[in-house]
């Protein structure tokens, strides 16, 4: 499970599909994209067998995502199957947390570990405007839902949007005092068709912290104990949780990089911005071993995005990917 670079690959992030239910500003157009056909897309099976051939190689990590992965049916049935895999040692959710109130407990049951929120305000209208959708969001709502059916660590993900969300900087970080969450601001990432968010709307990290600095000191801290990701965290004195940033446009973490992604119809994107891709739904329906196109792969994973010279790999929106 190493790259050619060296770098050792055990966190698989997997996209159970293309669709959501919120058009976010930096995510997905307005008007949506061309879906994926329903024959294209992975069966539940296809993706436990895809993790059962890939754990013996050293895979133990998993994230479901999407679009929004809880809008495909029934997907506490796939938490479950990868749960079941000898090997993996924790599975989580990445969600914009809607059916969060109503599936939590279920998710839990099922062997969920973790969640990560998206949440860009805390402000129904704010809400309303940056998701282009009105579902009735309530981020404390869902993240005590996720709290109370015993997943944990939850993580608060915040893209910062400077001249629409960027004045929320400190309610976001006080969740931190009062809750054992861990808020994440994220820079903004300009991509594909979504360029009318700019470098102008980027807000770079060292300031958040500035910002938020103004509820009190932060001091160093290592974080929630799982964790496979860049952000650096700080904790308020006393506080219950933390609060992290993640730097995309301003501080590279490439040469760390330990992921790659499964796409919901079955394509391993080595690189978030890369282009570089196998497909894996084709070999898989034959009944071929998944083995050698992995370690072909690995063999070809870039060494670094070219994001910064606004190269993306032919994506048309995150939500493709799943972020």
């Amino acid at each position: 499970m190493l790259d050619q670079f060296g770098r050792r690959i055990e966190y698989l992030r997997i996209s159970v599909t293309d669709r959501c239910n919120f058009r976010c500003q930096y995510c997905m157009p307005v008007e949506g994209l061309p879906w994926l056909p329903k024959q294209e897309i992975l069966r539940y099976e296809e993706i436990a067998e895809i993790v059962r051939q890939l754990a013996p190689l050293g895979l133990k990590r998993l994230r479901i995502t999407g679009g929004e992965p809880t809008i495909r049916p029934d997907l506490v049935s796939l938490i479950r199957m990868l749960k079941a895999i000898d090997g993996i040692e924790d599975i989580a959710l990445s969600t914009n947390g809607v059916k969060l109130p109503q599936m939590a407990s279920a998710l839990a049951d099922a062997g969920l570990d973790r969640v990560n929120i998206s949440a860009d305000s805390l402000r129904a209208e704010r809400v309303v405007q940056i998701a282009r959708r009105d579902l009735g969001f309530d981020l404390v709502m869902a993240a005590k839902a996720a709290q109370d059916a015993g997943i944990a660590p939850i993580k608060i993900n915040v893209v910062v949007m400077r001249g629409i969300n960027d004045d929320e900087l400190a309610e976001f970080a006080a969740l931190t005092r009062e809750f054992p969450w861990h808020v994440r601001f994220i820079e903004l990432m300009p991509v594909g068709e979504l360029r009318e968010l700019t470098w102008d709307h980027v807000v770079p990290s060292e300031e958040v912290l500035t910002r938020v600095r103004s509820l009190g000191p932060l001091a160093a801290d290592a974080g929630p104990a799982k964790g496979n990701g860049p952000a650096v965290y700080y904790r308020y004195e006393g506080a219950p949780g933390t609060v992290g940033v993640i730097t995309p446009m301003t501080h590279t973490y490439c040469e760390t990089c330990n992921r790659v992604r499964l796409t919901a119809d079955g394509r391993l994107r080595t690189c978030l911005f890369g282009d570089h891709e196998v497909v894996l739904r084709d070999a898989l329906r034959r009944g071929d071993p998944l083995a050698p196109l992995f370690a072909k792969a690995l063999a070809e994973k870039p060494k670094e995005h070219a994001l910064l010279q606004m190269q993306v790999g032919g994506l048309r929106a995150l939500s493709q990917v799943g972020g």
